[in-house]
């Protein structure tokens, strides 16, 4: 499975996209540099019913997207 196929997939069964996530992620502070993935995986699982593969693919995404340049 392709990354953009998790984040589709992530869309659909959750109802939030790749740009929403960022924002509740930076909300919460999860973009903060020193922010381990588990606290971002837990968020994830127990908010969204995420299952860790996915749960990692938006963390991937905030990574790539949202965090420190």
């Amino acid at each position: 499975m392709s990354f953009q196929a998790y984040i589709d997939n992530i869309e659909k069964q959750t109802g939030v996209g790749p740009d929403a996530f960022i924002r509740l992620a930076t909300e919460k502070g999860f973009t903060a540099p020193g922010t381990k993935a588990t606290q971002i995986t837990d968020w994830l699982k127990a908010d969204y019913g995420l299952g860790h593969g996915h749960a990692m693919a938006i963390v991937k995404l905030l990574k790539d997207r949202a965090g420190p340049k």
